[in-house]
């Protein structure tokens, strides 16, 4: 676990680690805003097609073998990252990454769900939420620290130092501890499931690039061919005997519960970690590293309280954390909705230490509550459909913020009487980030209609036999 948990951290620390090195990126290539963007929405579009394949692939290999692909092959995206010359090898780089983040993601809950005894799944759960929470609030803090002594290079030469390290300990201490099923393979599924949310990813990400709006074709069109798509998905999954993805994983509650509330929890976290920086940076005009170390504390704090909420889960169930996490959550991010270029440090570290506490009051609970619901036999597709709508998410959570925050903008600089005066510049970025965080807290809001619903369910057991191997 600690091989998977490692590898899987740089997979979420490359998510937003490069954030930070934007302007850097800009400058060196001489390109746009929107062009650099892909970066972030190319790593998130290759997770959106593949981790759907994954509950697929953790059926028809070994638990070494996937993790030893997932490994090399963000290895090898990492090196080539950290040596590239030009923004179209770099995007290589972070695609390929993207590529072994999407098959370690849902092999680590996978694993961890069949080695743990149900007693003890909720630390062990608490652990791997872990990955999905320190990894993306780790990134900037540690690309920041990198960016001002070094260069933007040695984001990548440590992901792959760390990598070649979890690849040492799995290979010695990694066992098989997954079923091998080999179900067949249906190619209309595999097919629709990358049209399917490859589009969807897609065009949210594209509405979120900042120049194209929703109404943009280049948004539309993938929107559109990306729901047709799903909806297909779905219709054949329900009617073939060993389908690509079981959606019927999701006529269990607590599991359909536990994976919306997954879903609120990355999409509020990306906005948030998307919206912070950007306002340290730009706004308070911070240094790279000074704005990655205001963003610190909520991460240690995170991860020393990931394992505490997992106990507390097993001794207590999930409601007791879920609904008091969300309460946390919103109220967090209505403070957070009135911030100025007069707040103080001291009150974003405390709010963004506040947010993070909530999330994984929220995160840990619900997910693992929601997979205890499946029979073990579900676990593949379980974490499959999870981890897929934690990408989906991400995607729309950046994007939504970035529409709100834009059109904050817009709003505030046409009631000015001077735009062109800098000061109304900051001003009205200032407007529309406190627009984009006070969306974000009625996504939360949402999500506390859904916890007053959760409740404790009893793990289940293999129903049939199976092949191990």
């Amino acid at each position: 676990m600690f091989a998977l948990m490692l590898a899987g951290i740089i997979g979420t620390f490359n998510e937003t680690a490069i954030n930070i090195a934007i302007s850097d990126l800009i400058n060196q290539f001489a390109i746009t805003e929107s062009t650099v963007q892909w970066l972030s929405s190319g790593y998130l579009l290759t997770l959106g097609i593949l981790v759907p394949l994954s509950g697929l692939l953790i059926q028809w290999f070994t638990t070494r073998q996937l993790f030893l692909t997932s490994v090399i092959i963000s290895i090898v995206g990492s090196a080539i990252g950290a040596m590239a010359g030009s923004f179209d090898i770099l995007l290589l780089g972070r695609i390929l990454q993207a590529a072994g983040a999407a098959l370690l993601f849902p092999l680590m809950f996978n694993t961890a769900l069949i080695i743990f005894p149900a007693e003890k799944r909720g630390k062990a759960m608490g652990l791997v939420t872990l990955v999905f929470t320190a990894g993306p609030a780790l990134g900037p803090t540690t690309s920041g620290l990198l960016i001002d002594n070094l260069s933007w290079h040695w984001i990548f030469w440590v992901s792959l130092m760390t990598l070649v390290v979890a690849l040492v300990i799995g290979v010695t201490f990694i066992k098989n501890v997954a079923p091998i099923t080999k179900p067949r393979i249906d190619i209309y599924s595999l097919v629709l499931s990358t049209i399917g949310f490859g589009g969807l990813v897609y065009g949210i990400s594209t509405a979120g690039e900042g120049d194209h709006g929703w109404g943009n074709p280049v948004v539309i069109v993938p929107l559109i061919a990306g729901v047709v798509a799903l909806i297909l998905f779905v219709i054949r999954q329900l009617n073939m005997k060993e389908p690509l993805m079981n959606v019927r994983t999701l006529k269990n509650p607590m599991f359909a519960i536990g994976t919306a509330l997954v879903f609120i929890c990355m999409s509020v976290d990306l906005a948030a970690m998307f919206v912070l920086p950007m306002f340290l940076i730009r706004v308070l005009e911070l240094s790279a590293l000074t704005a990655g170390l205001t963003l610190l504390p909520g991460s240690i704090i995170s991860a020393v309280l990931s394992p505490v909420v997992g106990s507390l889960f097993d001794k207590f169930g999930p409601k007791f954390l879920v609904v008091p996490g969300l309460i946390l959550t919103a109220a967090t991010l209505w403070f957070y909705s009135d911030i100025t270029v007069a707040s103080s440090i001291a009150l974003i570290v405390v709010l963004h230490t506040c947010l993070m506490v909530g999330i994984i009051m929220v995160w840990m609970p619900a997910q693992t509550n929601g997979l205890n619901q499946l029979p073990a036999e579900m676990y593949p597709d379980g974490t499959a459909i999870m981890n897929t709508l934690q990408q989906i998410a991400g995607a729309i959570g950046i994007a939504m913020a970035v529409s709100v925050m834009t059109s904050g903008v817009g709003d505030f600089m046409n009631n000015v009487a001077d735009p062109s005066n800098p000061a109304n510049a900051t001003l009205a970025l200032t407007a529309g980030m406190q627009n984009a965080l006070f969306f974000v807290m009625f996504v939360a809001l949402a999500g506390l209609v859904l916890g007053v619903f959760v409740r404790r369910v009893k793990v289940q057991k293999w129903s049939g036999d199976s092949d191990w191997s």
